[in-house]
């Protein structure tokens, strides 16, 4: 066997479809079904069940599918190393970014990284912060700058960049913003927009509330905060949103005793080496902000 299959066995396992995994790797579905024909011949057994349109793993697919990922890692790992042998900051690495992050965050570290090291290439995904940490944990990105998940994260070294001040907002004639003082306990009297449960911030906010022994109710949810801050504009809901989004659109609601932060920074995992790029990035982007390592053995 060789990476060519094993990149082209991963692609379709990952995308369930052998056009998907055609369209990932710019190949004609009949190279990838080569591809995927000769490695099955070379291991002695079938990999993918094809039904219908739908391509599931058999077990032998199953148990290959990991090891074919630890032997990519390992492969891309070795060339790194190889290459940071010279001093030159060259070659392609592969960022990930929030959405928020990479619209109010990077551009003006981009454009310095860009003018200081031409000769690189930067591949950039904009992300969730969450799906950020998955493929940083399995070696599918090299580096990413994201929300910071609260708690530590096995085998993944962060560090803080800026601290993101949250707040309170509404729009500027909302019925919020005819009382005198508002509490956490009134807010559940209007409709609120935050982002998804399962993220990051959401699990920030929702902790706030709890520890103030309040149920938070939730009508709506997105991942994306320029779209909550459009909805909480036009007076749609209330949200939790970072202090660099205000505008003459919106107004921020104090509430007493409330102090509100989260930690946004770049990740890598601990054990893959990292390029001479990436290496160049990390010492620029500290550049910006602070602080604190987490993770590093």
């Amino acid at each position: 066997m060789d990476t060519y299959q094993l990149t082209a066995f991963i692609a379709v396992a990952e995308t369930s479809s052998f056009s998907l995994a055609a369209e990932r790797l710019h190949l004609t579905q009949p190279a990838i079904s080569k591809r995927i024909a000769v490695l099955e011949q070379t291991i002695g057994n079938s990999l993918f069940d094809r039904i219908g349109k739908r391509v599931n793993l058999t077990e032998a697919g199953q148990i290959l599918l990991p090891r074919a990922q630890k032997i990519l890692r390992e492969i891309e790992d070795t060339r790194t190393a190889l290459r940071n042998l010279t001093e030159s900051v060259t070659g392609r690495f592969t960022l990930a970014s929030s959405h928020h992050i990479g619209l109010h965050r990077l551009p003006p570290v981009l454009k310095e990284y860009s003018g200081l090291y031409p000769r690189v290439s930067i591949d950039i995904s904009f992300l969730d912060s969450e799906q950020a940490y998955q493929q940083v944990s399995h070696g599918e990105i090299e580096l990413a700058v994201v929300t910071l998940a609260p708690t530590e994260v096995d085998k993944i070294v962060s560090r803080t960049i800026w601290n993101d001040q949250l707040c309170i907002m509404t729009s500027t004639d909302h019925a919020l913003t005819q009382k005198p003082n508002v509490s956490l306990t009134d807010l559940l009297d209007y409709p609120a927009i935050l982002p998804a449960a399962n993220t990051f911030t959401r699990q920030l906010v929702e902790t706030i509330f709890k520890d103030h022994q309040i149920r938070l109710e939730v009508e709506m949810s997105t991942n994306y905060l320029e779209t909550i801050k459009m909805m909480v504009s036009v007076g749609m809901a209330w949200s939790i949103l970072p202090l660099t989004m205000l505008d003459d659109t919106l107004t921020v609601l104090p509430i007493e005793n409330l102090n509100l932060s989260r930690k946004l920074g770049y990740i890598h995992h601990r054990d893959h080496t990292l390029s001479n790029a990436a290496r160049a990035f990390i010492e620029l982007i500290e550049k910006y902000g602070v602080k604190r390592v987490r993770g590093e053995a």
